[in-house]
């Protein structure tokens, strides 16, 4: 039998999420556009999604690109500049704000969380914070990045990765906890 007194023990009965009933019905009516209207929108339709997630109060640049199968929680704390893009089946927990400068790409299957819980707290409350991903960096396919976390310019989060700590700018990091292995150096290209 659980002893009720222990104060390590998450009490769920209390448990307070903080939002508000806006927030809920916004979230609520979201979720029914994106499991259809944005969900089965061809491929190509890029401006279809951003007109959506722009209703939803998104703050999207006319040249992003969100594919179909994005998941994103609460539209109005996502925001995106020129040439960034959300690739296929990122999984966009943006609790929190989450910013994509431009050019950053978020690739297939990545998670962008931006919201954990207090697990020092007994009502293990949420809290957020946000991310940002800055211009010309790259999320790898399957990489995790948590709540409060900067990816610097240029920077590159490998496949898989999971992201604990902030990303130098032009710094290439991978592995379960993240940790630098390489500087990324862009040489030009002749062919173009």
């Amino acid at each position: 039998m659980l002893d009720t007194r222990d104060p390590l023990l998450v009490r769920v009965d209390r448990y307070q999420h903080g939002f508000s009933r806006s927030n809920r019905i916004g979230r609520m009516v979201w979720k029914v556009v994106e499991s259809t209207a944005f969900r089965w929108s061809p491929p190509q339709f890029h401006a279809w999604r951003r007109w959506l997630l722009r209703l939803f109060g998104a703050s999207i640049h006319d040249e992003a690109l969100i594919y179909p199968t994005v998941r994103i929680w609460a539209p109005w704390n996502l925001e995106m500049h020129a040439h960034a893009v959300l690739g296929w089946g990122v999984d966009c927990y943006c609790v929190g704000r989450i910013t994509l400068r431009e050019r950053a790409i978020v690739s297939q299957f990545a998670r962008l969380v931006s919201a954990s819980h207090d697990i020092r707290h007994p009502d293990f409350p949420l809290i957020h914070r946000p991310i940002e991903i800055g211009a010309s960096a790259w999320i790898c396919a399957y990489a995790f990045v948590g709540m409060g976390l900067r990816v610097g310019e240029g920077a590159v989060v490998a496949a898989t990765a999971t992201l604990t700590r902030d990303v130098p700018d032009w710094t290439v990091v991978a592995g379960n906890p993240a940790k630098k292995i390489a500087e990324r150096v862009v040489r030009a290209d002749d062919s173009l």
